[in-house]
Parts: C-alpha cells; structure tokens; sequence
C-alpha cells in the first residue's frame, strides 16, 4: 500500500505538470487566435504550425496528468469520504472528456488553415472564417470543461478540510477557488464583455487556492500525526 506522503507528493508533481502544461497551451492559443480576425487567425496558424501542435499536444498532455492528478488524490483521501471522493474524481473525468474532445476542433482549424484539406469551394476568405470558427469551439469547449474543472475543487476542499492531513484553511480556499471559476465560466457565457474585465480577478482566487495547495503537496506532502509512544501505567 503506498504511504499518504509518497501519494501527496506524486499528486503534487501532477497537478504542477497540469498547470505548467495547460497554461503554456493556453498562451499558444491566445497568441495565435485573434478573435473576430479570421485572416490574422488563419495566418498565424499557418505561419505557427509547429508551435500550434505543440500547443494542442501540451494541452492534451495536461489533461491526462490531470486524470491521474484526480486518481492519486482519490487515493489518498477515499477513507475520509467515499462519495465525496468519487464526486470528486467524477469531475475530473468529466471535464478531461470535454477538454480532450475540445482539442478536435483546434485540430480542425489547424488542418484547414495549412491547406491539409480542400475548401476550395469556400474561396479564401471562407476557409478563414472556418478555421476561425473551430478555433472558437475549441476555446468555448475548453470553457465548458473549465466548468467542471472548478466544480472538482468543492469536493477535494471539503476532503481537504475533513482528511487532517492539511490545514483546514487549504480547503476553504479550494472551495473558494471553485466559485471562481464557475463565475469566469458563466459571466463569459452570459456577458462576454463583463466576463472577459472580471475573469482575472475571479480566477485569482482559483489560482491562489490551487497553487498553494500544489506547494504544500510537493513541499510538506501531509501530516501524519506521530505515533504516541507514551507507556501506559497498569491502574
């Protein structure tokens, strides 16, 4: 059976290859696409080929490593609660399903705007604007998953707070950082505008939350209360 701390630490080591994997990914992205600009979009895919594959591959990557992240903490928290734990992987399975399938259409608009498939019968400017249009469903895509990808911190925080292997105030900061991103999720549903002024202060919260837990993964793992090795006195 393998020990909480060595569990702790490999679920550390997996969530930083998660965060460093995905956002590189999403940097490649909002590099490249510009959005309402379907010439520059198709363009700078076409000029940045291998630098957009290597985005789409980093990004597939990160969703993997977030699976096994939601499996290793499922291991090492299942014997707080059993149902919550299983929320909480569930979650996890969920948003890398909708990430991964998402990555279809940044391959869609890789392919077009190289000139891998014909759409002569659309002429150029057609061809831009589908290449820019599977570029948005992958970016709205990643956004559904994001959705799921906060809900998964309500569980793991509460665990978190329950386990006693980290201090509580982890936990109610996950719990936190999962609101913040479903408001980052729905306020860019619902008002783009507003959605894309608050985004950053709604997913600092998520970021502090997620990062500080990464940190106590890797540096303390857990804390394992010491044996008592008191010698009791027969009465």
């Amino acid at each position: 059976m393998t020990a909480p701390k060595t569990l702790a630490r490999i679920a550390g080591l997996l969530y930083l290859i998660v965060a460093v994997f995905t956002i590189f990914a999403g940097l490649v992205n909002t590099s490249i696409v510009e959005s309402g600009n379907a010439a520059a979009t198709a363009d700078n895919i076409d000029t940045s080929a291998t630098l957009f594959r290597i985005g789409m591959v980093s990004e597939l990557v990160g969703a993997t490593a977030f699976l096994l992240t939601g499996m290793a903490l499922y291991l090492l928290l299942k014997h707080v609660n059993q149902m919550a734990a299983a929320a909480m992987v569930t979650f996890v399975a969920v948003s890398v399903a909708i990430q991964s399938l998402s990555l279809l259409n940044q391959h869609a608009a890789l392919t077009i705007a190289t000139g891998q498939v014909g759409t002569g019968a659309f002429g150029p400017a057609g061809s831009d604007q589908l290449t820019l249009l599977f570029a948005g469903l992958q970016r709205d895509g990643y956004l559904i998953a994001q959705t799921y990808f906060g809900l998964w911190l309500l569980p793991l925080g509460y665990l978190v707070v329950k386990s006693g292997y980290f201090p509580k105030v982890l936990g109610v900061l996950l719990m936190i950082g999962c609101f913040g991103h479903l408001v980052d999720v729905f306020a860019r549903f619902l008002a783009p505008d507003l959605g894309a002024n608050i985004s950053p202060f709604a997913l600092t919260l998520a970021a502090v939350a997620e990062l500080s837990f990464i940190a106590w993964l890797l540096v303390k793992a857990v804390r394992v209360p010491a044996p008592d090795t008191r010698v009791s006195t027969p009465s």
